[in-house]
Parts: C-alpha cells; sequence; structure tokens
C-alpha cells in the first residue's frame, strides 16, 4: 500500500485512506482515524480529482522513486529560483565592502534606514502577494516576481544618492516580498507534511548556497572597479540583475501548476508523469492531507475565509516566534563584511572569509531540521538556536577592543553560521493551519513576522555604538533569553491543546465521531480529530 508508516500506524480495510494517526505524543499526521474516506473526498473542481481513489494502492518503492522525481524536477528547480531571490536581495552586503556607501555618500545609519525600508515593503507586500499567487497559481506569479525584481535590482547600479537608495531598496522589498510563503504553498502541492520540511531545507540551503556562490562572484565582478569609470558595486548589482532575469523568464515556461499539469513547452507534449505516476501523487497527499482537497489550485479566497485564517489565535504563538527568535543573529549577519573591514580585512579577503560561516549555517541548517523530524521534536529543536547564540553573543559583549581580528572573524563565523531553524517553524505553520485557506494566511502572516524583527535587528547595531557594538549586544542577549522562554512556551501550549482534544474524542464512539465529521461546521485547525505539531 502506497503509505508512509511515520504516519500511518495499524492495520486498516483497503477502502480506507489511511493519512491519520492515533498517538498524538508522536503525532505527525494531521487528523484522528476514522474509517470512512467519504469524510474527505476533494472538491469537483480540485485539479487531482480525476486521480483520486481510496481504493487505490501502490508499492512503497513506486513512492519512493516519484519522490526522487519530484526532487529532481520540482524541488531543486524551487531552489534555483530561491538562488535568484538571495542573489538579489544579498548582494548588498559584497556591495557594501567595495565602498558603495562612501561613493553614495551615505553613512551606516542610512543604510540601516534604506534596509528598515526595504524589510517594511517586504513585510506589507508578503499578504498581497500570497493573495495573487493563490488566485492566478504559484507557476504563473512567482516567475512574474522574479522578472519584476531583476529589473530593479539591476538598476540600482545607477544609484546616485541617498534618495535614489531608498527608493531602490522599496520596489525592491514590494517585488520579493511573498516569494517565500508563495514557494512554500507550491511544494504543498506536491510532498507531504512529513517530507516538506527537509526539501524546505534545502530551500534555505539555496540560500546559503548563494551567499557562497555571490562571494565567489563578488570577488572576480568586483575587480571590475574603475572599468568604464564605474565602481565595482555597480557592476554587481547590473550582472546579478540580467542573470536574475534569465531565471524569471525560464521559471514562466518551466513551472507546472499542479501533479497533473505537467504538459507543456520546457516539459513536453506528454508531461513529467504518467497516469499511474498522478494517482499517486493525489491519493499520496490527500491522504496526508484531506484540506488540500478543499481548493483548487486557482481559487482566490474571499473576505470571510481571509478573515476566519488571520483570527486563528492557534496560530498566533507561531508568530510570536517570527518575531523575535532570529533577532540575535540577524545584526551580525547583516554587518559581517563591515565588521571584517572594521577587523582590517581587504575588500577581497572580507569577501572569502564570508564563506566558512555559510558552510557552517547549511551543515547546521540539514543537521537540525533532520534532527527534528527524527525525534518529532520541533519547538524544542528550535530551542538549541538560543542556546548556542547566547554565549557567543556573551563573548561579543565582553571581548576586549584589543583582541585581534582573526578572535572577531571566528566569533562573528559562529553566530552567522548558527543553527538556523526557519525551516522547522515554516513545516510547523504548514502543518498546524489545517486547511489551503489558513496555510495560505499563515505562511504569510508568518514570513511577516520574520520580515518585521528584520525591521527590529537592523537598527540595533548602530552609528554610535560601532565598532564593537556593546549596547546592540546587551540588547541581543535579552532578546536571546527571551525567546527561550518562547520556544518551551510554545510547546506547552499544542502539547495542552491536543491533551484536551485526546480526551473529548477518544470519549465519543465510532458513531459518534462520524455523526460528528458529518454535522460539524468545525474547520482546518478547530476541528475535534485535528492535532497540532510541536
Amino acid at each position: 500500500m502506497g503509505l508512509d508508516k511515520a504516519t500511518y500506524q495499524g492495520p486498516q480495510p483497503v477502502a480506507t485512506p489511511r493519512r491519520y494517526h492515533i498517538d498524538s505524543s508522536r503525532h505527525t499526521g494531521t487528523f484522528e482515524t476514522v474509517e470512512d474516506p467519504s469524510f474527505y473526498t476533494p472538491i469537483a473542481k480540485y485539479e487531482g480529482r480525476h486521480r483520486y481513489d481510496p481504493k487505490f494502492e501502490w508499492e512503497p518503492k513506486e513512492e519512493r522513486r516519484l519522490i526522487r522525481k519530484l526532487d529532481i524536477r520540482i524541488c531543486a528547480w524551487v531552489c534555483f529560483m530561491f538562488f535568484s531571490l538571495q542573489l538579489d536581495r544579498g548582494n548588498i552586503t559584497q556591495a557594501l565592502s567595495d565602498n558603495m556607501l562612501d561613493d553614495l555618500g551615505i553613512n551606516t545609519n542610512d543604510f540601516n534606514t534604506g534596509q528598515t525600508i526595504f524589510y517594511v515593503s517586504f513585510l506589507f507586500a508578503e499578504l498581497p502577494s500570497q493573495l495573487i499567487s493563490k488566485k492566478l497559481g504559484p507557476d504563473r506569479w512567482i516567475p512574474i516576481q522574479i522578472v519584476a525584481w531583476s529589473l530593479i535590482a539591476g538598476f540600482q547600479a545607477f544609484l546616485n544618492g541617498r534618495g535614489s537608495f531608498f527608493a531602490c531598496r522599496s520596489l525592491l522589498g514590494i517585488m520579493e516580498g511573498g516569494f517565500i510563503p508563495d514557494n512554500i504553498l507550491y511544494l504543498s502541492y506536491f510532498y507531504t507534511s512529513v517530507e516538506l520540511p527537509i526539501r524546505l531545507s534545502f530551500f534555505w540551503v539555496s540560500y546559503q548556497g548563494t551567499s557562497i556562490v555571490s562571494a565567489f562572484l563578488a570577488y572576480g565582478i568586483l575587480h571590475l572597479r574603475g572599468h568604464n569609470g564605474l565602481g565595482g558595486w555597480r557592476w554587481l548589482f547590473a550582472l546579478e540583475g540580467l542573470l536574475t532575469g534569465l531565471i524569471g523568464i525560464a521559471s514562466w515556461f518551466y513551472l507546472p501548476p499542479s501533479p497533473t499539469q505537467t504538459k507543456g513547452w520546457l516539459r513536453g507534449k506528454d508531461g513529467w508523469f504518467n497516469e499511474r505516476e498522478e494517482r499517486i501523487m493525489v491519493n499520496r497527499i490527500i491522504r496526508d492531507d484531506p484540506s488540500k482537497g478543499d481548493m483548487h489550485n486557482r481559487q482566490a479566497l474571499d473576505f470571510r475565509a481571509f478573515w476566519y485564517s488571520l483570527t486563528d489565535y492557534d496560530m498566533w504563538i507561531i508568530y510570536l516566534i517570527g518575531l523575535t527568535w532570529l533577532i540575535p543573529n540577524n545584526p551580525m549577519i547583516n554587518y559581517l563584511t563591515l565588521q571584517l573591514r572594521a577587523a582590517g580585512f581587504d575588500t577581497f579577503e572580507t569577501n572569502l572569509l564570508t564563506i566558512p560561516a555559510y558552510v557552517l549555517f547549511i551543515l547546521q541548517l540539514l543537521f537540525w531540521t533532520w534532527v527534528s523530524e527524527k525525534t518529532n521534536q520541533r519547538f524544542l529543536t528550535a530551542l538549541i538556536s538560543q542556546i548556542y547564540s547566547l554565549p557567543i553573543l556573551v563573548a561579543l559583549e565582553t571581548i576586549p577592543a584589543t583582541a585581534g581580528p582573526w578572535v572577531k572573524w571566528v566569533l562573528s563565523m559562529l553566530l552567522v553560521g548558527h543553527p538556523y531553524v526557519h525551516a522547522i517553524i515554516v513545516a510547523i505553520t504548514s502543518r498546524n493551519a489545517g486547511s489551503v485557506r489558513t496555510r495560505t494566511v499563515a505562511s504569510a502572516l508568518y514570513n511577516m513576522s520574520v520580515q518585521a524583527s528584520s525591521i527590529i535587528a537592523s537598527n540595533i547595531y548602530r552609528n554610535d555604538d560601532k565598532p564593537l557594538y556593546r549596547r546592540g549586544n546587551k540588547v541581543l542577549i535579552a532578546i536571546c533569553c527571551y525567546n527561550m522562554v518562547l520556544f518551551v512556551g510554545a510547546k506547552v501550549f499544542y502539547v495542552l491543546k491536543n491533551c484536551s482534544r485526546d480526551k473529548v474524542w477518544m470519549a465519543m464512539s465510532e458513531q459518534e465521531k462520524k455523526t460528528y465529521l458529518k454535522t460539524t461546521n468545525d474547520k482546518g485547525n478547530k476541528r475535534l480529530d485535528f492535532r497540532f505539531s510541536h
């Protein structure tokens, strides 16, 4: 039978879509078990409805082979698109190492303001972008975003002062906002809740992989300084903007709308998958999370559904985590090149010395995401990120001003290469949403809270506090301690929620459960048979 034994337990009739899990202490699925697939049939307009069959069976080796195919054709391309995002979003750090601020006649505080403008614009674009994506389809909207921001990123080569710097940061934030939750929604069309976290970790591996690649690109491109009378950072913006534009155009022709809609110009007249493979994909996705069949992939949210998702209080604690958990590391990430320049390294040494931090980041991202799924402990694994960062922040706060440049480099590298648990928290957000409607809004709101944290973080290291930023590091230490309490609190909150529902659900007879499922007006994660991931 084509089933994930990590999600489903115990023998059941063939006709039953075994997509549930009883033990809430080891819960990896979405709902509790009910022996009647009729309660979970997708809507008629669902794009995979013609492939849905609750009696359909397949072999585990077929599913593994299909997942490898999805990884190559879908996940790899999504990571490639994320490469384009980070290339244009992150090359500002390499531009700083080439004296961009001096060339534009602006200072650190102006840069902070520009970054704040970027993050505010990014933040406010998140939710509208996600709603547009749900209406048009991520396969259409994502390439449009990439091409639009590539034009803006390239035109940064013509910056001439503070005003143009602020304007470009705002426009770039508007067009890039929503890209991440759009891709998370898109991946959820192809992967189960158990498979999504590690794919999201690949997603963010490409994020830091881009940092490594861009460091080498910057090393070469910045040597163009003086060519045609232009600064190296101008060439950097122009050439990397051109590259991402080409990626956006290719993505328009490459991305399929769904597992059953893969025919296309770049994908071949017969598509990527045969009928049996399409049936496997549709049935494994619906059996894992039947809420994915409640909407089709080009169905917009009406205001009522939007408001219901917005006011889902069970998701708020995740947004609260998103608001602060990255703050202890973000200032150093933003200022890494400036810190290394201040420590005495030249432009080209600085860009090469950032690479070990990014390698450490990737290794920790993959390792801790794997640990979270292996142990089935998400929030406690995420807590490691704060336990790791605290002693490094204390060391930065107490380090003497006479410390050598290599000591400062080691501390900076360790802080930037922290356990990045973003993939874990994003996967929790997707799982705990309980419906496509809430998932659409919740993914955007979580990412908005993360962008809001970037706004806060970009204003912690101030011009009058450099070069050691003693005051700023004290603030970061306090926030780190607060985050520890928050992660533990989230764990306790969802455990108590599940225990409360278990008590009610297990007291019901099988007939009472069926009657509830047939007559209830509860939706998504408000249903008695829903269990939260933690």
